[in-house]
């Protein structure tokens, strides 16, 4: 068993590709052993096999409880705690695959937003979250100093929609847009709880950046976009409960608004 002195182990959701996949990266260059977390393991291999000897594929579905309990005694089993969790995977919709970012979005405003595919996106990006992030707690407090970092979006922001000068705020639609400010939400809340803990609990939005969720669309590329995840995955120093994004949009500090 490695000494926790010594190495810090890292786990992050969704890694086999986009922003997981430019943090797990960051990470390795920065002396963390990287359990990158993929549905398809094998691709999660493809994805390890280009980082190096410190990255490590590991099969994980975010809402399938057996598929996090494997995740979970994998990792017990070879290190028995865990450093950092960065909780990177999410989905935008589960309707047709090669619809506009337009198109879905359309499709997801509240007024007729499909009840069947709120709940799914909700399933993986708000309930799926806090399991993972529930069931890795133990090892988490095992850690000298621990962090949870949440990719989140600014979208989610209620401060930044609530605001009618904001130009996208048409954006803030009932199924992505508003897991995410769910997801702040019960972060937060988790921020809260472990504050008297040795675990630190950050939110951090990556932009408008071109993944898979917006079908590509976003305007900045996923090595811009994955800028200030990384900063906060890599820093040790900020205040539990932050919240924050780019700075060429959230102003002061990278702080962004609840």
């Amino acid at each position: 068993m490695v000494n926790r002195n010594e190495t810090k182990i890292a786990l992050v959701s969704g890694a086999n590709t986009g922003v997981g996949f430019q943090i797990a990266k960051a990470l390795t260059e920065n002396a963390y052993i990287v359990y990158l977390g993929s549905r398809d393991v094998k691709k999660g291999e493809v994805a390890a096999a280009e980082l190096g000897e410190k990255a490590k594929a590991i099969q994980l579905d975010i809402t399938d409880t057996e598929s996090i309990r494997r995740a979970v005694e994998t990792i017990e089993n070879e290190y028995n705690y865990l450093t950092l969790l960065v909780n990177n995977a999410g989905i935008s919709h589960v309707g047709k695959e090669g619809r506009t970012m337009e198109e879905v979005l359309g499709s997801q405003r509240a007024s007729i937003a499909s009840i069947s595919e709120l709940k799914s996106v909700w399933e993986t990006n708000v309930f799926g979250t806090l399991a993972l992030t529930q069931a890795f707690l133990p090892l988490l407090h095992k850690a000298r100093g621990a962090r949870i970092v949440t990719v989140s979006s600014a979208l989610g922001s209620l401060g930044i929609n609530a605001n009618p000068e904001n130009p996208y705020r048409e954006n803030f639609d009932a199924v992505y847009g508003a897991s995410k400010t769910a997801l702040n939400g019960i972060f937060l809340s988790l921020a809260i709880d472990l504050e008297k803990t040795n675990i630190k609990v950050h939110l951090v939005s990556p932009g408008f950046t071109a993944t898979a969720l917006n079908n590509f669309q976003g305007t900045d590329s996923v090595e811009e976009g994955s800028k200030e995840p990384i900063r906060v995955a890599l820093a040790e120093d900020l205040p539990n409960g932050s919240f924050t994004g780019p700075a060429d949009f959230s102003g002061k500090d990278h702080v962004l608004p609840w």
